[in-house]
């Protein structure tokens, strides 16, 4: 009997690696405007995160140009524990004049936007209760102005005493992606790795997730339908990573991309697949 094609509700997003083109300049940034703190850093790499869970790898790349028209990442989504949480980060933003790209509430989250130096998208953002929108993403999530005055209400009162950086259970909650064609990326995340499709515009963006929460992975074709993966050069993202609960749960994830005709490619992290899109994915065991 073939492999249902279901990943296991317990798989999430790991680190996301990144290229940028100066890396004392994209720590900083993240330091400073985002609240990561620096784990590791070398010469020419920086892994940052919340405490000490990695989110972000940093490989630097002098020169590297932003990858905008290309296939790649639309943007990362840090997740944060609560509503507070993202008041504090919001209040941090407008104290400290960190610029923002957008904010929206899309009823199973509210959430934040902005990009780093290299144009590289990010989300910080908070989920609603569960039970809210579970069962009722495609129906009910959308894109509407954010409430923020209802937001900065929820602001702790250790806000006034400046920010503190994320906080420890901060989680790289999603990732969206750039891609070519919509069914193609479909046909990968669903089909072939096993996640549920919650939502779909057309052939616009598709969102798909594991264990029923409202998207692990985003895909649109917003600026890049037809498009192609970057070439050497630009700031992109190098791959994410997939962490899935045990090795049984991950050999049962290869057979299928295996049987899809995707071949992975050993790394050091452990094996790499890629989308239609030349979208890269390396999948580690929790």
């Amino acid at each position: 009997m073939a492999d249902p094609a279901q990943i296991a509700p317990a798989t999430s997003i790991g680190a996301v690696h990144l290229t940028v083109s100066e890396l004392e300049r994209s720590v900083f940034y993240y330091q400073q405007a985002i609240g990561l703190s620096v784990l590791e850093q070398s010469e020419d790499r920086a892994v940052l995160g919340s405490a000490a869970n990695p989110l972000l790898v940093l490989v630097e790349e002098r020169g590297a140009k932003p990858a905008d028209g290309y296939t790649g990442l639309f943007h990362v989504a840090l997740l944060l524990p609560t509503r507070a949480d993202l008041a504090a980060w919001l209040a941090h933003a407008g104290r400290d004049h960190v610029a923002l790209t957008g904010m929206s509430d899309h009823f199973v989250s509210e959430a934040l936007y902005l990009r780093d130096p290299d144009g590289h998208g990010i989300e910080i953002y908070a989920d609603r209760p569960r039970d809210v929108w579970q069962g009722m993403v495609a129906e009910r999530m959308t894109s509407i102005p954010l409430d923020v005055d209802d937001l900065l209400a929820e602001l702790p009162a250790s806000a006034a005493d400046g920010y503190a950086g994320m906080p420890d259970g901060a989680v790289m909650g999603h990732v969206h992606l750039r891609v070519a064609d919509i069914a193609e990326t479909v046909l990968f995340y669903r089909d072939l790795l096993g996640f549920e499709l919650m939502a779909q515009l057309g052939a616009q963006a598709a969102f798909l997730a594991a264990g029923g929460y409202h998207h692990h992975i985003g895909a649109n074709t917003w600026e890049s339908a037809g498009a192609a993966p970057p070439p050497p050069g630009h700031a992109t993202l190098r791959h994410a990573t997939l962490r899935l609960p045990d090795e049984d749960e991950r050999d049962h994830v290869l057979r299928r991309v295996r049987a899809g005709g995707h071949e992975p490619q050993d790394t050091p992290d452990g094996p790499l697949v890629r989308d239609a899109s030349g979208n890269a994915w390396v999948l580690s065991v929790s």
